[in-house]
Protein backbone atom coordinates (compact mmCIF):
# COMPACT_ATOMS: atom_id res chain seq x y z
CA UNK A 1 0.00 0.00 0.00
CA UNK A 2 0.81 3.47 -0.78
CA UNK A 3 0.70 6.44 1.40
CA UNK A 4 -0.64 8.33 -1.61
CA UNK A 5 -3.60 5.71 -2.79
CA UNK A 6 -4.19 5.51 1.22
CA UNK A 7 -4.75 9.63 0.85
CA UNK A 8 -7.18 9.20 -2.17
CA UNK A 9 -9.07 6.51 -0.57
CA UNK A 10 -9.69 8.52 2.60
CA UNK A 11 -10.87 11.30 0.25
CA UNK A 12 -12.96 9.26 -1.77
CA UNK A 13 -14.46 7.65 1.13
CA UNK A 14 -15.14 10.95 2.79
CA UNK A 15 -16.55 12.63 0.30
CA UNK A 16 -18.49 9.57 -1.26
CA UNK A 17 -17.25 10.88 -4.81
CA UNK A 18 -14.46 10.17 -7.09
CA UNK A 19 -15.57 13.53 -8.97
CA UNK A 20 -14.91 15.79 -5.64
CA UNK A 21 -12.08 14.02 -4.48
CA UNK A 22 -10.27 14.69 -7.60
CA UNK A 23 -11.03 18.39 -7.17
CA UNK A 24 -9.88 18.83 -3.73
CA UNK A 25 -6.99 16.23 -4.68
CA UNK A 26 -6.09 18.51 -7.78
CA UNK A 27 -5.86 15.38 -9.75
CA UNK A 28 -7.61 13.70 -13.03
CA UNK A 29 -10.97 11.45 -12.31
CA UNK A 30 -8.90 8.77 -13.95
CA UNK A 31 -6.01 9.43 -11.68
CA UNK A 32 -8.51 8.89 -8.32
CA UNK A 33 -9.80 5.75 -10.23
CA UNK A 34 -6.65 4.36 -10.84
CA UNK A 35 -5.17 4.81 -7.19
CA UNK A 36 -8.29 3.02 -5.70
CA UNK A 37 -8.43 0.06 -8.42
CA UNK A 38 -4.87 -0.38 -7.52
CA UNK A 39 -5.06 -0.32 -3.45
CA UNK A 40 -8.19 -3.02 -4.23
CA UNK A 41 -5.87 -5.00 -6.41
CA UNK A 42 -2.85 -4.87 -3.87
CA UNK A 43 -5.95 -5.84 -1.17
CA UNK A 44 -7.61 -8.62 -2.92
CA UNK A 45 -10.71 -6.69 -2.34
CA UNK A 46 -13.47 -4.17 -3.18
CA UNK A 47 -13.66 -1.15 -1.43
CA UNK A 48 -16.65 0.28 -2.81
CA UNK A 49 -19.57 -0.80 -3.98
CA UNK A 50 -20.79 0.81 -7.01
CA UNK A 51 -24.28 1.50 -7.33
CA UNK A 52 -25.13 3.27 -11.11
CA UNK A 53 -23.74 7.00 -10.32
CA UNK A 54 -23.24 6.39 -6.39
CA UNK A 55 -21.08 4.89 -4.72
CA UNK A 56 -20.53 3.40 -0.86
CA UNK A 57 -18.11 2.28 1.07
CA UNK A 58 -17.92 -2.30 1.36
CA UNK A 59 -17.47 -3.73 4.79
CA UNK A 60 -13.66 -3.94 3.55
CA UNK A 61 -13.50 -0.57 3.11
CA UNK A 62 -15.06 0.66 6.33
CA UNK A 63 -12.34 -1.61 7.93
CA UNK A 64 -9.57 -0.02 5.80
CA UNK A 65 -10.94 3.67 6.55
CA UNK A 66 -10.02 3.41 10.14
CA UNK A 67 -7.04 2.17 9.26
CA UNK A 68 -6.09 4.16 6.56
CA UNK A 69 -7.26 7.20 8.87
CA UNK A 70 -4.33 6.14 11.71
CA UNK A 71 -1.74 5.84 9.23
CA UNK A 72 -2.34 9.11 7.84
CA UNK A 73 -2.65 10.54 11.15
CA UNK A 74 0.67 9.11 11.98
CA UNK A 75 2.12 9.44 9.06
CA UNK A 76 2.16 13.47 9.55
CA UNK A 77 3.60 13.40 13.15
CA UNK A 78 6.48 11.52 11.83
CA UNK A 79 6.92 14.31 9.79
CA UNK A 80 6.65 17.30 11.95
CA UNK A 81 8.56 15.26 14.42
CA UNK A 82 11.23 14.42 12.28
CA UNK A 83 11.02 18.26 10.58
CA UNK A 84 12.00 19.25 14.16
CA UNK A 85 8.30 21.10 14.66
CA UNK A 86 8.40 22.86 18.03
CA UNK A 87 4.35 22.83 18.98
CA UNK A 88 1.20 22.02 17.40
CA UNK A 89 0.58 22.83 13.79
CA UNK A 90 -1.81 22.26 11.20
CA UNK A 91 -5.51 22.70 10.30
CA UNK A 92 -8.10 21.56 12.01
CA UNK A 93 -11.76 21.98 10.54
CA UNK A 94 -14.60 22.65 12.50
CA UNK A 95 -18.16 22.87 12.04
CA UNK A 96 -20.11 25.12 14.12
CA UNK A 97 -23.27 27.41 13.98
CA UNK A 98 -24.09 30.81 13.83
CA UNK A 99 -25.12 31.10 17.78
CA UNK A 100 -22.25 29.12 19.32
CA UNK A 101 -19.57 31.16 16.40
CA UNK A 102 -20.67 34.54 17.53
CA UNK A 103 -21.80 34.41 21.59
CA UNK A 104 -19.72 31.08 23.00
CA UNK A 105 -16.28 30.38 20.58
CA UNK A 106 -14.56 33.84 20.73
CA UNK A 107 -12.60 33.78 24.13
CA UNK A 108 -12.03 30.06 23.58
CA UNK A 109 -10.84 30.89 19.48
CA UNK A 110 -8.90 33.85 21.26
CA UNK A 111 -6.98 31.55 24.10
CA UNK A 112 -6.28 28.80 21.64
CA UNK A 113 -4.63 30.76 18.95
CA UNK A 114 -2.68 32.49 21.85
CA UNK A 115 -0.79 29.51 22.70
CA UNK A 116 -1.06 27.40 19.71
CA UNK A 117 -0.04 30.16 17.05
CA UNK A 118 0.64 27.65 14.34
CA UNK A 119 -2.53 25.67 14.42
CA UNK A 120 -4.73 27.25 11.82
CA UNK A 121 -8.65 26.78 12.97
CA UNK A 122 -11.59 26.62 9.66
CA UNK A 123 -14.57 27.31 11.22
CA UNK A 124 -17.25 25.65 8.73
CA UNK A 125 -21.15 27.29 8.97
CA UNK A 126 -23.28 23.83 9.36
CA UNK A 127 -26.66 22.85 10.99
CA UNK A 128 -26.35 20.18 13.45
CA UNK A 129 -27.53 17.21 10.94
CA UNK A 130 -24.89 18.63 8.56
CA UNK A 131 -22.16 18.78 10.83
CA UNK A 132 -23.30 14.92 12.69
CA UNK A 133 -22.92 13.89 8.78
CA UNK A 134 -19.04 15.71 7.85
CA UNK A 135 -17.96 14.42 11.39
CA UNK A 136 -18.92 10.41 10.39
CA UNK A 137 -17.41 11.37 6.98
CA UNK A 138 -14.20 12.59 7.63
CA UNK A 139 -15.12 16.22 6.52
CA UNK A 140 -14.89 18.13 9.74
CA UNK A 141 -12.10 16.95 12.29
CA UNK A 142 -14.67 18.42 15.46
CA UNK A 143 -17.94 20.16 15.46
CA UNK A 144 -20.50 21.91 17.71
CA UNK A 145 -23.66 20.93 18.19
CA UNK A 146 -26.53 22.66 20.14
CA UNK A 147 -29.01 20.15 20.19
CA UNK A 148 -31.91 18.34 23.05
CA UNK A 149 -30.29 15.11 22.00
CA UNK A 150 -26.82 14.18 23.98
CA UNK A 151 -26.11 10.72 22.09
CA UNK A 152 -25.17 10.68 18.26
CA UNK A 153 -24.49 7.03 16.91
CA UNK A 154 -20.81 7.41 15.72
CA UNK A 155 -20.11 10.22 17.24
CA UNK A 156 -18.18 10.75 20.71
CA UNK A 157 -20.10 13.97 23.23
CA UNK A 158 -19.51 16.25 25.33
CA UNK A 159 -21.68 18.22 26.38
CA UNK A 160 -20.67 21.35 27.65
CA UNK A 161 -23.38 23.51 28.56
CA UNK A 162 -27.06 23.19 28.80
CA UNK A 163 -28.60 26.52 26.97
CA UNK A 164 -31.83 28.33 28.55
CA UNK A 165 -33.96 29.49 25.67
CA UNK A 166 -36.57 32.35 26.08
CA UNK A 167 -38.84 34.04 24.22
CA UNK A 168 -38.42 37.44 23.24
CA UNK A 169 -40.44 40.36 21.86
CA UNK A 170 -40.29 44.32 21.68
CA UNK A 171 -41.14 46.29 24.86
CA UNK A 172 -44.14 48.11 23.06
CA UNK A 173 -45.19 44.06 21.31
CA UNK A 174 -48.56 43.55 22.13
CA UNK A 175 -47.94 39.86 23.95
CA UNK A 176 -45.80 41.94 26.16
CA UNK A 177 -48.47 43.19 27.97
CA UNK A 178 -49.94 39.76 29.06
CA UNK A 179 -49.13 37.93 32.36
CA UNK A 180 -49.40 34.51 30.70
CA UNK A 181 -49.13 32.95 27.01
CA UNK A 182 -50.64 30.01 25.92
CA UNK A 183 -50.09 28.09 22.70
CA UNK A 184 -52.83 29.66 20.88
CA UNK A 185 -51.56 33.10 21.55
CA UNK A 186 -48.17 32.35 19.91
CA UNK A 187 -49.65 30.28 16.58
CA UNK A 188 -51.86 33.66 16.19
CA UNK A 189 -47.99 35.33 16.49
CA UNK A 190 -45.33 36.52 13.93
CA UNK A 191 -42.85 34.28 14.50
CA UNK A 192 -39.46 35.05 13.53
CA UNK A 193 -37.43 32.19 13.12
CA UNK A 194 -33.89 30.45 11.87
CA UNK A 195 -33.39 28.58 8.87
CA UNK A 196 -35.68 24.73 8.85
CA UNK A 197 -33.07 21.76 10.48
CA UNK A 198 -32.07 24.70 13.27
CA UNK A 199 -32.85 22.38 16.68
CA UNK A 200 -34.55 24.65 18.66
CA UNK A 201 -36.26 26.06 15.95
CA UNK A 202 -37.85 22.85 14.83
CA UNK A 203 -38.60 21.34 18.18
CA UNK A 204 -40.68 25.45 19.32
CA UNK A 205 -42.41 24.31 15.73
CA UNK A 206 -43.51 20.91 16.82
CA UNK A 207 -44.62 22.35 20.21
CA UNK A 208 -46.76 24.70 18.21
CA UNK A 209 -47.88 22.37 15.18
CA UNK A 210 -50.32 20.60 18.30
CA UNK A 211 -53.24 20.10 16.28
CA UNK A 212 -52.94 22.66 13.72
CA UNK A 213 -51.80 21.59 10.51
CA UNK A 214 -48.83 24.37 9.68
CA UNK A 215 -47.41 26.88 11.76
CA UNK A 216 -46.12 30.60 9.78
CA UNK A 217 -42.78 31.32 10.16
CA UNK A 218 -40.66 34.38 8.62
CA UNK A 219 -37.06 33.33 8.28
CA UNK A 220 -34.68 35.02 8.36
CA UNK A 221 -30.73 34.05 7.27
CA UNK A 222 -29.07 35.03 10.96
CA UNK A 223 -29.60 35.78 14.61
CA UNK A 224 -28.75 39.19 13.75
CA UNK A 225 -31.23 39.82 11.77
CA UNK A 226 -33.92 37.98 13.72
CA UNK A 227 -32.82 40.54 16.72
CA UNK A 228 -33.40 43.51 14.49
CA UNK A 229 -36.95 42.32 13.16
CA UNK A 230 -37.72 41.88 16.61
CA UNK A 231 -36.68 45.02 18.30
CA UNK A 232 -38.62 46.73 14.96
CA UNK A 233 -41.81 45.02 16.16
CA UNK A 234 -41.83 42.70 13.33
CA UNK A 235 -42.64 39.81 15.50
CA UNK A 236 -41.38 37.85 18.48
CA UNK A 237 -39.13 34.53 18.35
CA UNK A 238 -37.17 32.21 20.58
CA UNK A 239 -33.60 32.69 21.07
CA UNK A 240 -30.97 30.96 22.98
CA UNK A 241 -30.66 33.50 26.09
CA UNK A 242 -26.58 33.82 25.32
CA UNK A 243 -27.66 35.39 21.76
CA UNK A 244 -29.89 38.32 23.58
CA UNK A 245 -28.51 39.08 26.99
CA UNK A 246 -27.20 42.00 26.00
CA UNK A 247 -30.13 43.17 24.44
CA UNK A 248 -32.06 42.14 27.15
CA UNK A 249 -29.64 44.11 29.75
CA UNK A 250 -30.70 47.19 27.28
CA UNK A 251 -34.32 46.93 27.66
CA UNK A 252 -34.13 46.77 23.64
CA UNK A 253 -36.28 43.52 24.48
CA UNK A 254 -38.32 41.31 26.64
CA UNK A 255 -38.55 38.29 27.67
CA UNK A 256 -42.83 37.23 27.27
CA UNK A 257 -44.30 34.71 29.64
CA UNK A 258 -43.73 31.59 27.83
CA UNK A 259 -41.26 28.88 28.85
CA UNK A 260 -40.27 26.62 26.42
CA UNK A 261 -40.57 22.67 27.46
CA UNK A 262 -37.63 21.11 26.12
CA UNK A 263 -34.30 22.02 26.56
CA UNK A 264 -30.93 22.11 24.24
CA UNK A 265 -27.15 21.78 24.97
CA UNK A 266 -23.68 22.71 23.38
CA UNK A 267 -21.65 19.91 22.92
CA UNK A 268 -19.04 19.14 21.08
CA UNK A 269 -18.97 16.27 18.88
CA UNK A 270 -16.13 14.24 16.86
CA UNK A 271 -16.07 10.52 15.48
CA UNK A 272 -16.24 7.59 17.48
CA UNK A 273 -12.44 5.95 17.04
CA UNK A 274 -11.12 8.27 15.37
CA UNK A 275 -7.46 8.72 16.08
CA UNK A 276 -6.78 12.22 17.75
CA UNK A 277 -4.17 14.03 16.73
CA UNK A 278 -2.21 16.33 19.08
CA UNK A 279 -3.64 19.36 18.06
CA UNK A 280 -7.47 17.74 18.55
CA UNK A 281 -6.70 16.78 21.59
CA UNK A 282 -5.05 20.06 22.84
CA UNK A 283 -8.44 21.77 21.27
CA UNK A 284 -11.34 18.92 22.55
CA UNK A 285 -9.29 19.61 26.19
CA UNK A 286 -9.29 23.04 25.57
CA UNK A 287 -12.50 23.44 24.80
CA UNK A 288 -14.29 21.30 28.05
CA UNK A 289 -12.55 23.01 30.29
CA UNK A 290 -13.18 26.88 29.27
CA UNK A 291 -16.82 26.47 28.18
CA UNK A 292 -17.80 24.56 31.04
CA UNK A 293 -15.79 26.86 33.28
CA UNK A 294 -18.31 29.39 31.71
CA UNK A 295 -21.53 27.23 32.26
CA UNK A 296 -21.45 25.60 35.43
CA UNK A 297 -25.23 24.19 33.84
CA UNK A 298 -22.96 21.55 32.10
CA UNK A 299 -22.05 20.38 34.74
CA UNK A 300 -24.91 19.08 35.84
CA UNK A 301 -25.91 17.99 32.43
Amino acid sequence: MEIRHLVTFQRVAALMSFTRAAEELSYAQSSVTTQVRALETSLGVELFDRLGGRIRLTAAGEKLLTYAEQILTLTEEARADVAGGDGPSGTLVIGTMESITSYRLPPLLELFHHRHPKVQLSLRPSLCAETCHALRQGTFDIGFLMEAETRQQGLEIAVLAEEPLVLVGAPGHPLAQRDELSLDDLRTASILATEAGCSYRDLFEEELRGGVETVSFLEFGTIEAIKRGVMSGLGISLLPEVTVSTELDKGEMIPLPWEAPFSVYTQLAWRSGKRLTRELKLFIDQTIRLLREETPLAESS
